[in-house]
């Protein structure tokens, strides 16, 4: 989630609810060899479609055995996790979708984008690709999709790594409220996404995506600006799109979860950027408090919200130590 710039996988299309997967070669190809991240163009040849009712889900496959689903933040995707992902498809089957209005997700007129219905999807998203239970690493807006999902779905969770997001008292958080105001405007694609497209400095600006999110003044790079942002803007529509899904942030899509998240037994952990000036730097203390299984909150002083691109080591290690797996 940001504020305003100005203060925040050979196959064709199968039959309706398969998954469109296309072809990896090149630099996809040597991606999967395991030499580390992946760039946009590796990344962008390893898309895939799954169908639901909800649209084609764009999601990214790696690894192999019990499954693990990646949840990203507010305007990224599913390349938020491209370093975390790297790091842990030794020990799981990572899949990473994008969002219904966020990413490359092809969304058909008239589907809402809501945090309930990006549950439902999730759900859906998870059947097609016939993942019945999966370990949860969520992120931002990606986290409250998260605390949903458990609480809705709490047989399909087999394990919660939750960092900086959205709880029930900072749930949209105040800083949000520029952004809450340009949408509804109509506003918020252009004013901000599209020029920070335009203008990569500006997105790395104390004002930018980059200066707001990232400890690291030179991230993003161009290629992950072009690669979160570019779809975004890219048509009236996906704008429209940008702006709904901006909008179901509001009114507070957990209200009264605490309640259902006392109830909640899987194994947790939290993982806070105290740097973050979007959400509480107390957030994470706020989720160990009320979820029963949690084994504890690690605290990171110097880091923002987007965090886990930045330091995909920390996940890493904090999923592997929560999972039960040796590096």
């Amino acid at each position: 989630m940001l504020t305003a710039p100005f203060a925040r996988r050979h196959f064709l299309q199968s039959l309706a609810g398969a998954a469109l997967v296309l072809g990896t070669s090149g630099a996809g190809a040597a991606a999967l060899s395991g030499t580390g991240p992946l760039d946009a163009a590796a990344y962008r040849s390893l898309r895939r479609y799954a169908g639901t009712p909800f649209g084609h889900v764009a999601y990214m496959e790696q690894g192999s055995g019990p499954d693990a689903v990646f949840l990203h933040g507010f305007p990224l995707n599913s390349f938020q996790w491209r370093g975390a992902i790297d790091r842990l498809a030794a020990h799981r089957r990572c899949l990473a979708p994008d969002f219904l209005g966020l990413g490359y997700s092809r969304v058909p007129d008239g589907q809402a984008v809501t945090p309930t219905v990006q549950v439902r999807m999730l759900a859906a998203f998870l059947d097609s690709v016939g993942a019945n239970t999966v370990d949860i690493v969520a992120n931002d807006s990606g986290g409250a999709v998260a605390q949903l999902f458990v609480t809705r779905y709490p047989k399909r969770v087999r394990s919660l790594l939750l960092t900086n997001c959205d709880i029930e008292p900072d749930s949209p958080p105040p800083a949000l409220q520029p952004v809450l105001q340009m949408a509804r405007a109509g506003t918020f694609a252009d004013r901000a996404l599209a020029r920070w497209v335009a203008d990569k400095d500006l997105a790395r600006g104390p004002t930018g995506l980059g200066g707001q999110t990232f400890s690291d003044p030179t991230r993003p790079t161009d290629e992950a600006i072009d690669y979160y942002l570019g779809p975004l803007v890219s048509s009236p529509r996906r704008k429209d799109l940008v702006h709904a899904y901006t909008l179901g942030l509001a009114p507070n899509p957990l209200a009264g979860i605490e309640k259902e998240l006392r109830r909640v037994t899987v194994p947790a952990r939290i993982v806070w950027g105290t740097a973050d000036t979007i959400f509480d730097p107390a957030g994470g203390d706020y989720l160990a408090g009320i979820l029963p299984n949690c084994q504890g909150v690690r605290h990171l002083p110097q880091a923002k919200l987007f965090f886990p691109e930045e330091y995909p080591d920390v996940i890493a290690e904090e999923a592997r130590t929560l999972w039960g797996v040796t590096a």
